[in-house]
């Protein structure tokens, strides 16, 4: 991955933190640019966009929840790794629902840190490359459907819909998924597997990407998140899509 074109928003509020942060990317050759709070975030995005944010969910004034929505609401937005105090389980939950792409918490290894930033970054511009392959696919008269439970998954269409017929909001990287599981219902696909989309993309010892996108998906489909019975779960092994379920 070059990395000497790489601008990565470090936003978090302990000046000393933050200062180390900064440092140590740096020496590995990302451009690492300090940010106190939200405002100090939107002045560096005035001036260029960055890859992927380095983002402390408890900061003052503006909160990192706050911040990540905004970003999330961008054409492009940049890839969001959320920083977290250890007990916040909840915020890190709703940041992840929100579309953080991973979460580290403190205290950390400065080099899992990198590690994940790396991830981060690698998926972000995976995606962007994959998406800017496909070519435009001409209108097709009637589009296959795959059942998903009480949901109907249609992939030349890109779309979800629920019993009522409603969409479904899905990442694209949620659909790539959750496309995958519909086409070879009841089969167990190892994290391993999942983690080749996109194609290609090698396994990453630190890369937690399937396990976030699984537990959303559940959030969104499943009666009861806690409890799944339509993306299971297999000990040992992986996931699996129940369509009957």
């Amino acid at each position: 991955m070059s990395q000497a074109s790489s601008r990565i928003a470090v936003v978090e509020d302990e000046a000393d933190l933050r200062d180390v942060v900064v440092e140590y990317l740096g020496a590995q050759g990302f451009a690492a640019l300090p940010c106190g709070d939200g405002a100090a975030l939107d002045a560096v995005l005035a001036e260029a966009p960055v890859e992927a944010v380095l983002l402390d969910l408890n900061l003052p004034r503006e909160g990192g929840l706050s911040i990540a929505r905004r970003l999330r609401a961008q054409d492009d937005p940049p890839g969001i790794l959320m920083v977290t105090a250890l007990g916040d389980s909840m915020d890190r939950i709703v940041g992840l629902e929100i579309g953080a792409d991973d979460y580290i918490a403190k205290p950390f290894e400065l080099r899992e840190l990198l590690a994940r930033l790396r991830s981060v970054i690698r998926r972000r511009r995976a995606q962007a490359e994959a998406a800017a392959a496909v070519p435009a696919a001409p209108p097709r008269p009637a589009a296959q459907e795959l059942r998903v439970g009480r949901y109907r998954l249609r992939p030349a269409e890109r779309r979800l819909l629920d019993a009522a017929g409603a969409e479904v909001a899905l990442t694209p990287m949620e659909f790539d998924l959750l496309q995958m599981l519909a086409e070879h219902p009841n089969e167990v696909f190892t994290r391993e597997r999942l983690m080749r989309l996109p194609p290609g993309e090698a396994a990453d010892p630190f890369d937690r990407s399937i396990d976030i996108r699984v537990t959303r998906l559940r959030r969104k489909l499943e009666a009861d998140p806690a409890n799944p019975t339509l993306i299971r779960t297999v000990r040992g092994q992986g996931y699996l899509l129940a369509p009957d379920a």
